[in-house]
C-alpha cells in the first residue's frame, strides 16, 4: 500500500489526524479506549523520537529462564544477580555502550540501574535492559514489564527448554506482537541442557508455535549464556541493529500499525455507500417540518388576512364596519406588521401535535439512515448523537424561522384603491337620493311638493333612482371584486407557503442535514488519515 511507503513524520501526523477527528465522535467505552492508547502512542513518539537514535534492547522472560545470566554475559559483568538472590524492587537495570551516557533516555524510560559498558566496536549505541521476571510473585514488577515493553525498541523474549511453550508468555506478550515481528527476537536459552537431537526437536516445536501465532518473521536464536553458544550470533544481531540505526524508527512503526489496526474496526468497509440525503429525504424532511412549524396555519391566515382586507377595501361602505370587527389573523399569530421584530421575536402557534412530531421524527429517521448507510456502530452512534442534539432546539428554531419570514408585501393594489373609490363614489350618490328623498318629505310636510319640480327618468323619480342605483351598483361591485380578493388571497398564500418552506428547509439543513453530513465527513476523514498512517 502506498500509505506504508509514507515516513514515520507523516505516519504520526496522519494518526494525529484520525485521533483528533475520532475524539470528537466516538464516544463508546472501547472506541474511547482505542483512541486513548492511539494517543498515548503519539505522545511516546514524540518523547522518543526527541531523544535521538539509541537502540534500546530489552531482555524478558520468567523467573528461570536465564535471562539475567544472559544479561550479565552480554554486559562482560555481574550487573543483575540472577536466581534467589535478585532484588525485587521491580526496577530494571540498564547496560549502555558508547561514550554517551543516555542518561536523558533512561530518565525517560525511569531506570535508575545503570552501568556504563567501555567503547566497543559494533555495540556503540547500545542500550540493554534486563527487565523484571513477568511471572514474579510481586505486582510491581509485572507492571514494570508491562510497562517497559511498550517503551523498549527491540524486545528479546528469553524462553527455557521448560517453559518456551508457556500459555502466560505466548498469549499475554508474544501473540500482541504479532504486528511487531521486526521489532521482536526470541532466544531459547539453555540449550546446553538439552543434547543436539532434543535441542533440535525443542526449536523446530517453537518455531512452529510461534509461526501459528503470526510470528513467521520473528528469528528464533538458540544460546547458552553458561557456556556462551549462540552468543556471537546475538551479538551480531543486536550489532545490526545499532548499526541500522532504526531500531526506534521500526519500532514506533509497528506501534503505529497496530494502532491504526485496532481503529480500523470503526472504519466502514470499501463499498460502504451513503452520503447527503438525497431529494427525496429534503422534500420529506421538509414536509414534517413544514407542518411542525405551522407552515400551513400560517399560510391559510395569510390567505384569510388579505381576503379580509380585500373586502374591507371593496366591499359596500356602509357594511365595512363589519369586517372591521374581525381581527386580522396574521396579528393574532404575532405575524405580519403587527408582528414583533428582533431575533427574540415569537409567535403565537400551537405546538406541534403528536402526529407532526411523528412525521418529524420519521423523516429524520429516513434522511439518518441514508446518511449512515454503511457505517459502523460507533459513527451510528455519533450520527443519532448529533441529530438529538439538534432536534433539542429545533422547535424554538423553526418557530424563528416562520417568525422572521417575509410574508409578502403588506401595499395595497391600485385596482382595490380604485374599487375603495367608486364605491363611495356610488354611496355618495346613494346619499343624494336619500338626502333628496328627505327634503321632498319635508317639502311635503309644508304642502310645498307641488311648488318643486321632480324630476324623473323614464317615469321613475330621480332621487329615487340615485338611491336604488348607488346602492345595488355597490352592491354588485362588492359581489364582482368578491372572486378577485379571493384570486389574491391564494396567490398570496402560495407564495407565502413558498417563503415559509424555504425557511424552514434551511433550518432542516442547519440543524439536521448539515450535521449528518459533518459526521459523515469525519469519518471519511477518519477512514483517510487511517489509511495514510497505516
Amino acid at each position: 500500500m502506498r500509505a506504508r511507503a509514507l515516513p514515520l513524520a507523516d505516519r504520526l501526523a496522519a494518526l494525529r489526524e484520525a485521533v483528533d477527528v475520532a475524539a470528537e465522535r466516538l464516544e463508546g467505552p472501547e472506541e474511547a479506549a482505542a483512541v486513548g492508547r492511539a494517543r498515548s502512542l503519539l505522545a511516546k513518539a514524540g518523547a522518543r523520537t526527541a531523544l535521538g537514535d539509541a537502540t534500546v534492547v530489552a531482555l524478558a522472560g520468567a523467573t528461570g529462564s536465564g535471562k539475567s545470566t544472559l544479561f550479565n554475559a552480554l554486559s562482560g559483568a555481574e550487573v543483575s544477580s540472577p536466581g534467589v538472590r535478585r532484588p525485587t524492587t521491580g526496577v530494571a537495570h540498564a547496560t549502555v555502550w558508547g561514550a554517551e551516557p543516555q542518561d536523558r533516555l533512561l530518565d525517560w524510560l525511569e531506570v535508575p540501574r545503570r552501568h556504563r559498558h567501555p567503547p566497543e566496536p559494533g555495540l556503540d549505541g547500545l542500550v540493554l535492559l534486563d527487565l523484571p521476571d513477568h511471572d514474579s510473585i510481586r505486582l510491581e514488577n509485572r507492571l514494570e514489564v508491562d510497562r517497559l515493553v511498550g517503551l523498549v525498541d527491540v524486545l528479546v523474549w528469553v524462553l527455557d527448554p521448560e517453559k518456551y511453550a508457556d500459555a502466560a508468555v505466548h498469549e499475554r506478550y508474544l501473540v500482541p506482537l504479532a504486528g511487531h515481528a521486526g521489532v521482536l527476537l526470541v532466544v531459547l536459552n539453555q540449550v546446553d541442557r538439552l543434547d543436539p537431537a532434543a535441542a533440535r526437536a525443542c526449536l523446530t516445536d517453537l518455531r512452529g508455535l510461534l509461526d501459528r501465532e503470526g510470528l513467521t518473521g520473528t528469528p528464533l536464536l538458540a544460546v547458552s549464556a553458561r557456556t556462551g553458544t549462540g552468543l556471537g550470533e546475538l551479538r551480531a544481531d543486536l550489532a545490526g541493529r545499532v548499526a541500522a540505526r532504526r531500531a526506534a524508527t521500526e519500532r514506533l512503526g509497528a506501534d503505529v500499525g497496530a494502532a491504526v489496526t485496532e481503529l480500523r474496526t470503526c472504519c466502514a468497509g470499501d463499498g460502504a455507500a451513503g452520503g447527503r440525503a438525497g431529494r427525496a429525504d429534503h422534500e420529506r424532511l421538509t414536509d414534517a417540518l413544514a407542518g411542525a412549524a405551522g407552515v400551513p396555519v400560517v399560510a391559510a391566515a395569510v390567505e384569510r388576512s388579505v381576503r379580509r382586507d380585500g373586502a374591507a377595501l371593496t366591499g359596500w361602505p356602509l357594511l365595512r364596519w363589519a369586517a372591521k370587527l374581525r381581527p386580522d389573523p396574521l396579528r393574532r399569530l404575532h405575524l405580519g406588521g403587527g408582528a414583533p421584530d428582533g431575533p427574540a421575536a415569537r409567535t403565537s402557534l400551537p405546538a406541534a401535535g403528536a402526529v407532526q412530531k411523528a412525521a418529524v421524527a420519521t423523516a429524520v429517521r429516513a434522511a439518518r439512515e441514508t446518511a449512515g448507510a454503511g457505517l459502523p456502530r460507533p459513527w451510528a452512534d455519533a450520527l443519532r448523537r448529533e441529530v438529538e442534539v439538534s432536534e433539542e432546539r429545533l422547535a424554538d428554531r423553526l418557530d424563528a424561522a416562520v417568525a422572521g419570514t417575509d410574508l409578502g408585501p403588506d401595499r395595497t393594489p391600485l385596482w382595490q384603491r380604485a374599487v375603495g373609490g367608486l364605491q363611495w363614489l356610488l354611496a355618495g350618490i346613494a346619499l343624494v337620493g336619500v338626502l333628496w328623498l328627505l327634503a321632498l318629505v319635508g317639502l311635503g310636510l309644508l304642502q310645498l311638493d307641488d311648488v318643486v319640480p321632480l324630476p324623473r327618468v323614464e317615469g321613475i323619480p330621480l332621487p329615487t333612482l340615485l338611491l336604488v342605483g348607488g346602492l345595488l351598483a355597490g352592491l354588485l361591485l362588492a359581489l364582482l371584486a368578491r372572486p378577485l380578493v379571493r384570486a389574491r388571497g391564494r396567490r398570496r398564500r402560495r407564495r407565502a407557503e413558498l417563503r415559509l418552506r424555504a425557511a424552514v428547509a434551511a433550518v432542516g439543513e442547519e440543524e439536521l442535514l448539515a450535521p449528518m453530513a459533518a459526521v459523515r465527513a469525519d469519518h471519511d476523514r477518519f477512514t483517510a488519515a487511517l489509511a495514510r498512517a497505516g
